[in-house]
């Protein structure tokens, strides 16, 4: 493009302006349609913040600068794309995933990292895990923003322990089961740890249920595999223990809109380092009951 210069007008400066009106460099009354003194401040002060040479005119790369920071969550469809795309919808999009879980960095940049990020994302609200951050991604990000908004990230959920967490133990009615022996186990398992903290403990494994799960029941699929979870069900990775709380919070969430309430936990696998069957089940218990805990305690506050 033609440098937009000192006393120049037209569409393309109206653009510039209504742009650096934007980002906070002019004032709304500044708009003249004239690339005047103020203008050519406001850019010069924009290219001092982004680290460009400062410059009090417009060229390919301060327009591609002032699109970059212009564009904001949802305003295009994002996915692994060479070049890559970049910009501030990106470095929103990879806030949001950070402090919800998904570490990807804050690069600005949609690399392969940020695409792996989203696409447990989407598995973990129970959508088409395809990378493409579209309008069924949106939506799902924006309903969560209360829990990543201004929020640092990667963001670990505190661990509440099973003693301190004994009212959400009461209060809330899940049902663990397990489809083979190991994660039958480790449901069963979490069952004894619940009702040893509290004997009014509502979650259950499916073992130990005494009625059929009602309407208000969330029930919580330990898998192995992703083949053995249900296509549309919120599914949530056991790996990164920090976060996984985190994550959980935010797939229950999403469970509580379906009916019926329902979400898959898939563990790696049936051995915990090197381990037996009977500690691997158990640490896995342990770790899943206090990280099930810490997502339902966040709910209540």
């Amino acid at each position: 493009m033609e440098a937009i210069q000192l006393h120049d007008t037209g569409a393309g400066v109206s653009d510039v302006q209504q742009k650096l009106i934007d980002l906070g460099f002019l004032g709304p009354k500044q708009a003249t349609g004239t690339f005047d003194e103020a203008t050519a401040e406001a850019v010069a002060a924009f290219c001092r913040e982004e680290g460009l040479p400062e410059l009090r005119e417009v060229n390919d790369k301060i327009w591609a600068a002032l699109l970059d920071a212009t564009f904001t969550l949802g305003d295009r469809t994002l996915y692994l794309h060479m070049p890559y795309f970049h910009g501030n919808d990106v470095k929103q999009l990879q806030s949001a995933l950070n402090a919800l879980g998904f570490a990807c960095g804050e690069d600005g940049i949609f690399g392969a990292y940020t695409e792996s990020a989203l696409r447990k994302f989407q598995l973990n609200m129970g959508l088409p895990s395809d990378g493409i951050a579209g309008a069924f991604t949106y939506r799902a990000i924006n309903n969560l923003h209360h829990s990543w908004e201004g929020k640092p990230g990667p963001q670990a959920t505190k661990h509440v322990g099973f003693a301190r967490a004994a009212d959400v133990l009461e209060t809330n009615a899940v049902c663990l089961f397990g489809t083979d022996d190991f994660t039958r186990s480790v449901a069963d398992r979490m069952s004894n740890l619940s009702l040893a903290t509290n004997p009014s403990s509502k979650i259950v494994s499916a073992d130990n249920l005494l009625v059929l799960p009602g309407d208000d029941m969330t029930l919580v699929h330990i898998v192995t595999s992703k083949q053995d979870a249900s296509g549309s069900v919120p599914f949530v990775e056991f790996e990164n223990e920090s976060t996984l709380g985190l994550r959980l919070q935010s797939a229950l969430g999403v469970a509580r809109e379906q009916h019926p309430h329902r979400v898959s936990v898939c563990l790696p696998g049936s051995q915990w380092e090197d381990a037996g069957p009977d500690r691997s089940a158990q640490h896995y218990a342990i770790t899943l009951l206090d990280a099930l805990c810490a997502a339902l305690a966040a709910d209540c506050q």
